[in-house]
């Protein structure tokens, strides 16, 4: 009943068309707190080429909901397009939504970083509450509270994960997705994965993690660029027993059609607030490095992820400035309201690999070496040795053959869980 009414009420027929190489929309911008804008429709048609999502894909998983009492751990890129006739602002609804408006017996929802409306700063707490707009109770799986608790899914009896991932290991959710992962596999919970693209699939690389420096931004022995998407990462933790105790979650995938890892994918939301467009997303894995230094990877600016600066930077190396303020998103920035010198990267070409040039070249041209590096750095890197390769004077090439026997081990274990070409 709930399947012919579902099918009825809405075409959930997702058609993004894709290129076989790699293009993005241009994005207009200027050096201000004002919004982006993008230029190019969401849905870029270059060719015949009909990606499906897996939240579109109603007919493989909407009969396992009946009867049961349903848990999502979803935010604002929990979308699934409507009919391809609706217009651009009607075209998408969000799953939890439209599973409410179809009586679906959703008992809660837990929310990742950043919140379920996906709002919140970056390592902000997010307390619990109801949603307004659905009157749902919200988990934070965030701050003190990363993994479900027993008596927040006792009465679960089915859990649904879909959640827009960036394919970087510091990117939180796939330490949100280890987590649920293990509690339902604790409290002996089926999880459901409805499986999105990853927007940086395209490449696997950089430095491999020590498990002695694991951490929420780091919690397995992966690149910093694993190149899997979510469906494919939870097979991984899965089959290399990465769960507490080697408990293995009762795992069920719902595959995309037509995709594969090369594919160019423009998300129709921000999967996070200072990730506002596809340049900032293919600049993540770089710049985040950033944010284990003195210098501001472009928070509190309309440019998040697409530029960099320090007021120690020497001015006369960088020809760049700007201010950063106090934003939605990035509420506290670092070096709010102080000048810094930098460079501008929304124009640089797409990357297929770690770009450290940026990194050291900072590192070279700031005024105090000393206080370059903080704590978070090794973290994020997942190991010392990037930043005792930095500092001792090495280049980007002669660090990226540090990495590559490790590289040569993950991609032969990454085979095993690929469910994409």
């Amino acid at each position: 009943m709930v399947y012919r009414l579902f099918k009825n009420t809405f075409l959930f027929v997702l058609i993004i068309t894709v290129s076989c190489g790699r293009s993005t929309g241009q994005v207009k911008t200027e050096n201000s707190d004002k919004e982006q804008v993008s230029e190019t429709p969401l849905d870029t048609i270059v060719k015949d080429t009909l990606l499906v999502l897996a939240a579109n894909r109603t007919e493989a998983y909407l009969p396992l909901f009946q009867n049961k009492k349903i848990g999502i751990v979803g935010n604002q890129s929990s979308l699934i397009k409507r009919s391809k006739n609706t217009s651009e602002a009607d075209s998408y609804t969000h799953l939890v939504d439209s599973l409410v408006s179809l009586e679906v017996n959703i008992i809660r929802v837990f929310a990742p970083e950043h919140g379920f409306r996906g709002t919140a700063d970056a390592g902000e707490s997010i307390k619990d509450g109801k949603d307004v707009k659905t009157g749902l109770s919200i988990i934070s799986l965030y701050g003190d509270n990363k993994k479900p608790k027993p008596e927040q899914i006792k009465d679960i009896e089915l859990m649904i994960f879909d959640l827009q991932d960036v394919g970087a290991r510091f990117y939180t959710y796939i330490s949100t997705l280890h987590y649920v992962m293990e509690a339902c596999a604790e409290n002996n919970i089926p999880l459901l994965l409805l499986d999105r693209p990853n927007p940086n699939g395209h490449y696997v690389d950089g430095p491999t993690l020590k498990m002695e420096h694991n951490s929420f931004v780091g919690m397995h022995p992966i690149p910093v660029v694993h190149g899997l998407t979510l469906g494919e990462y939870a097979q991984m933790i899965n089959g290399e027993k990465w769960l507490k105790n080697g408990v293995k979650c009762k795992l069920e995938v719902i595959k995309m059609e037509n995709y594969s890892h090369d594919l160019s994918y423009n998300l129709p939301v921000k999967p996070s607030p200072n990730l506002p467009n596809a340049k900032a997303i293919n600049l993540y894995p770089s710049l985040c490095f950033f944010e284990g230094t003195n210098v501001n990877a472009g928070r509190g600016t309309n440019k998040q992820f697409q530029v960099y600066g320090s007021p120690f930077l020497n001015n006369e190396m960088y020809q760049f400035s700007y201010t950063p303020v106090s934003t939605e998103g990035a509420t506290s920035p670092k070096h709010m309201n102080k000048l810094c010198y930098g460079e501008d990267l929304s124009k640089a070409e797409e990357l297929n690999s770690i770009n450290l040039n940026w990194l050291i070249k900072a590192y070279n041209n700031t005024s105090d070496k000393n206080n370059f590096f903080n704590s978070f750095f090794t973290k994020l890197a997942g190991s010392t040795e990037l930043q005792k390769q930095i500092e001792s004077g090495m280049t980007p090439s002669e660090i990226k053959k540090t990495w590559q026997k490790d590289l040569e081990l993950f991609n032969e274990k990454r085979k095993a869980y690929l469910l994409y070409n």
